[in-house]
């Protein structure tokens, strides 16, 4: 029986990002996760200003790619719109591995399949114990399967589908471009360049309006490769895409259920408007860190549900310094 004070499930931005406070704070913190990392993510990679606040880093002391974005192109009924800001893009595959390496705490690759409570500690598979459980498996979280799925039920008008793929390219563009509501998609698409060459295309699609109207989020992914092949953006490549599914912002009755928790895609907290999950993702991870080092409860009600206005801010204040914002951290 492996025994830590905090098991956290799952070890992508949220589960890192809260066992790297924790283990900060002198808090014996063990890892899950059924994958060997690094490992493939399907993820548009954008990350903003405020991921880098919340976990102390300067761009300049990223290892790994990082584009920055000082405009943003929104495309929205045949029209484009310019929208000054400060973002970035990473690479899951690096990002990910990155902040599980700086976490510094024990990984574990297992899948979890059965999770108890007893005696006031959590036992995983009759191999791990803790006293304190963090959810931080995605979508489909057992710790959110086990102990949150009746509290918390999930809307699936809330539920998107994406699909995606991210290869390398010699991109023409290297600005990041939004479409709302193309070919009467029910959602939004992307093109998002990334450092050294790699670009990172896709969809998302709300599920229930999909399935109401009989559509497939696959013939909306062939009319948005034909527009980037229209607009010279992407031409001559094969896709090779694939499909998951995410949900976005919901009422959380419950985030906290004893010493238990759920945080990242396992709470739904990916912003309503943009689908931003990366952000939400580490922002809950150290709330929930911070929850259980000082004994306050649990909530996810100071992460913001919208990105819009968190861009325009950024623009701002570039303009009014002259400066990127990762100067300010």
């Amino acid at each position: 029986m492996i025994e830590a004070e905090v098991i956290v499930v799952g070890a992508g931005p949220a589960g890192s990002a809260c066992a790297w406070k924790l283990n900060q704070n002198g808090i014996q913190t063990v890892l899950l996760d059924k994958k060997a990392f690094p490992r493939q993510k399907l993820c548009a990679g954008w990350i903003t200003p405020g991921v880098l606040k919340n976990l102390q880093l300067k761009k300049e002391e990223y290892p790994f790619g990082i584009l920055t974005f000082e405009r943003l192109f929104f495309h929205v009924g045949g029209r484009k719109f310019r929208v000054p800001t400060c973002q970035y893009s990473i690479r899951r595959y690096e990002f990910d591995h990155w902040l599980l390496k700086r976490a510094a705490v024990p990984l574990h690759r297992h899948a979890v399949q059965d999770i108890k409570k007893e005696n006031g500690y959590y036992l995983i598979d009759n191999s791990y114990r803790s006293r304190y459980l963090i959810g931080a498996g995605g979508t489909y979280c057992p710790v959110y399967g086990t102990f949150f799925k009746d509290v918390n039920s999930r809307g699936q008008q809330r539920l998107i589908t994406a699909i995606e793929e991210e290869f390398e390219y010699d991109y023409p563009d290297a600005n990041c471009h939004l479409w709302f509501f193309e070919n009467n998609l029910p959602g939004y698409a992307w093109y998002v360049p990334k450092a050294n060459g790699y670009l990172n295309v896709g969809i998302g699609g709300k599920f229930l309006t999909l399935k109401n109207r009989g559509q497939t989020i696959r013939r909306h992914w062939d009319d948005f490769i034909a527009t980037l092949a229209e607009l010279s953006l992407v031409q001559g490549h094969t896709y090779r895409p694939r499909g998951h599914n995410y949900y976005l912002r919901q009422s959380l009755p419950a985030g906290q259920m004893d010493n238990a928790f759920i945080i990242g895609d396992a709470a739904g907290l990916a912003t309503l408007d943009l689908g931003e999950g990366i952000g939400p993702a580490i922002e809950s991870g150290i709330l929930a860190a911070d929850a259980i080092l000082t004994g306050r409860r649990f909530s996810t009600s100071s992460i913001a549900r919208y990105s819009l206005a968190h861009i325009l801010w950024a623009g701002i204040k570039t303009t009014i310094t002259g400066r990127t914002f990762s100067n300010f951290h």
